[in-house]
């Protein structure tokens, strides 16, 4: 990233910027900005820096991002290694150090969560492995509870005066969530045990939450591209087992995924893991929700 004059564009923009009351809060990917305007309501002015449409292990620097974090009051950010290769350069050009590592608001929203598939040692060679674990941790829903707890907390630290209304709007979160929870848990009960494949890894805290096997993918390793010779074998594999419904996120190569699914009679199934990249998906709930409901189908009609 060239971040020389994007670090000149992003002053003079900062400076004709007019100040707000609202706390300033900037969200690393769309569903921490959208739990952070579920709890802070009004209280709070919410930006989101990767699209929700693009790959959030790599997000291109814009003038507006260094922007949003040199004003940030809170940022949000998942860790877990999703954004190493692209937030440390946007926060040396920020230069705030309200949202450094350690300083009161900075929220890492892995903190307190069971990471899975966290290797043994850190090798490379394997792909694009995050040696503190996989980082598509909020596509288990119950992991939001948590990382809405993280956003209330911290919030509440920073404006004392909007502790009640951050403390109402997290039990209204969390009761709607755990009613959700309840739909889509009876909605994928029927296929407990069905295997999904998916291009990346993302969907493993997804599959585990409901019961599903989501442990096959186009990628050979993390973040390397599929080869012929591994696109066979998944192939066989799906021809094997009878795995009828594939995965596919916005920003992965479509033609791929219909491909393979081509020659096992199998749906490909577009879904996403952040809010608004699918239609009437504006908050993360209405994600998970469309996503659910979408696998739903897919694997009744398998």
């Amino acid at each position: 990233m060239k971040l020389i004059p994007i670090v000149c564009a992003a002053t003079l923009l900062a400076a004709a910027l007019p100040a707000s009351a609202a706390l300033r809060v900037v969200a690393t990917t769309g569903e921490y900005g959208s739990l952070a305007t579920e709890i802070g309501g009004n209280r709070v002015s919410v930006t989101t820096i990767a699209k929700p449409t693009e790959d959030p292990h790599f997000v291109d620097a814009r003038p507006s991002q260094i922007v949003a974090l040199n004003r940030a009051d809170v940022l949000i950010e998942g860790g877990a290694e999703l954004e190493i290769g692209w937030l440390p350069p946007l926060l040396d050009g920020a230069r705030n150090p309200k949202i450094l590592a350690g300083a009161p608001g900075r929220i890492v929203a892995s903190e307190g969560i069971q990471l899975l598939d966290i290797p043994l040692a850190a090798d490379r060679s394997k792909g694009d492995t995050h040696v503190a674990g996989n980082p598509h941790f909020m596509l288990d829903p119950l992991n939001s509870k948590t990382v809405a707890q993280h956003v209330a907390r911290v919030l509440g630290q920073l404006d004392p005066g909007g502790g009640p209304t951050y403390n109402a709007n997290l039990a209204r979160f969390s009761a709607e969530l755990d009613g959700k929870m309840k739909e889509w848990t009876a909605l994928l009960a029927p296929f407990r045990g069905r295997q999904i494949v998916t291009y990346h890894p993302t969907w493993r805290y997804f599959g585990r939450r409901f019961g599903l096997r989501a442990d096959t993918f186009l990628e050979p390793k993390p973040g390397i591209p599929p080869s012929p010779p591994h696109l066979a074998k998944v192939i066989q594999k799906m021809q094997d087992e009878k795995i009828r419904v594939l995965l596919v996120e916005p920003y992965q190569p479509r033609k791929t995924a219909v491909a393979v699914a081509s020659r096992n009679d199998a749906m490909v199934v577009e879904v996403c893991q952040f809010p608004g990249g699918l239609p009437g998906t504006s908050t993360y709930l209405q994600l998970i929700d469309v996503v659910v409901q979408r696998v739903a189908q897919a694997l009744a009609k398998t």
